[in-house]
C-alpha cells in the first residue's frame, strides 16, 4: 500500500486534497484509481489514516477518511543521532536506514579525522538530498513523522545541541571496556526519554573529541567486541532499541 506525507492544512473534514508531485505519483506511475485506498501521516501525532480516493480533479486527488490507526510506530525514546561525516555516499545509506529503523534526528558533524568537508552552499545542496533520502525512507517504513535532517554542526555545536535537546547522551567507543555497564544504561532507558548518541567517522574519534564529549555528559558505551565500520554502528544502536522496545 502506498504511503505519502500530506499537508494537514490540505485536510477539510474528512477530505483530504493531495497535489504535486504524489498527485503524478498516484495517478500516473502507481496508476491507482477511484475506491484505492492510501496510507497517508500528516508529521504531526505519529498516527496512520487511511483515505479512499474519491476523485481526480485538474491537478489534485480527492480522498476521504476510512479509519485511523491509533497505535503509533515510533520508537518509545527519541533518539538523535549525531553522525561523523563519512566519505562518499555513505551518509546516504546512513541517512535511509537510520530513518527506517526509527531515529527522529540526523545531525552530520565536521570531525577532525571527517575526510569530507562541507561547508556554504555545499553543505545546503548535500541536506537538502538527504533530507529527500528521509522523507523516500520515513514514506517507505510507514513513519509517522519525516525525521529532519540538519546542516553539518562543528563538534562543539553538536555537543551544545545535544544538551540542550537531549536528557540521555551516549558515545560508542571502541576503546571503551567490555563491562556490563552498557546494557545497564540501555535497559535503564524510559519511554519519552531524548537519547543522543554521537558516532565517529572513518577512524574513529580523536581522544580529545572523546575527553570533550565526555566533559559535557556523554558516556562511552561499547557496541561489542569487534570494531564496526561508521555506517554499520548507528544501525546497531538502532537495532538494539527496537529489540529493547519493541520485541515481545
Amino acid at each position: 500500500m502506498m504511503h505519502i506525507f500530506a499537508d494537514p492544512d490540505e485536510r477539510q473534514g474528512d477530505l483530504l486534497r493531495i497535489t504535486g508531485s504524489d498527485y503524478n505519483h498516484i495517478r500516473n506511475v502507481c496508476r491507482m484509481k477511484t475506491g484505492d485506498e492510501l496510507s497517508v501521516s500528516f508529521g504531526t501525532d505519529g498516527r496512520e489514516y487511511r483515505y479512499g480516493i474519491e476523485s481526480f480533479g485538474d491537478g489534485a486527488v480527492i480522498c476521504r477518511l476510512r479509519f485511523v490507526k491509533e497505535a503509533s510506530v515510533e520508537l518509545p525514546v527519541k533518539v538523535i543521532l549525531f553522525q561523523g561525516l563519512p566519505k562518499a555516499d555513505k551518509m546516504d545509506f546512513i541517512v535511509q536506514k537510520s530513518v527506517e529503523l526509527g531515529a527522529s534526528e540526523i545531525i552530520p558533524v565536521a570531525m577532525k579525522r571527517s575526510v569530507v568537508r562541507l561547508d556554504g552552499a555545499k553543505a545546503e545542496k548535500r541536506t537538502q538530498r538527504w533530507q529527500g533520502i528521509a522523507q523516500s525512507a520515513a514514506e517507505q517504513s510507514r513513519r509517522g513523522i519525516v525525521p529532519k535532517v540538519h546542516v553539518p554542526m562543528t563538534v562543539e555545536e553538536a555537543v551544545q545541541y545535544a544538551q540542550q535537546n537531549t536528557g540521555v547522551r551516549l558515545l560508542p567507543y571502541e576503546l571503551q571496556p567490555q563491562d556490563p555497564g552498557t546494557k545497564k544504561i540501555l535497559e535503564g532507558l524510559k519511554a519519552g526519554e531524548s537519547v543522543a548518541v554521537f558516532i565517529g567517522p572513518e577512524g574513529g574519534f580523536e581522544p580529545s573529541e572523546v575527553a570533550y564529549a565526555r566533559e559535557h555528559g556523554f558516556v562511552p558505551i561499547s557496541l561489542g567486541r569487534r570494531i564496526l565500520r561508521t555506517e554499520t554502528a548507528a544501525l546497531t544502536f538502532l537495532s538494539w532499541l527496537i529489540y529493547l522496545f519493541e520485541v515481545h
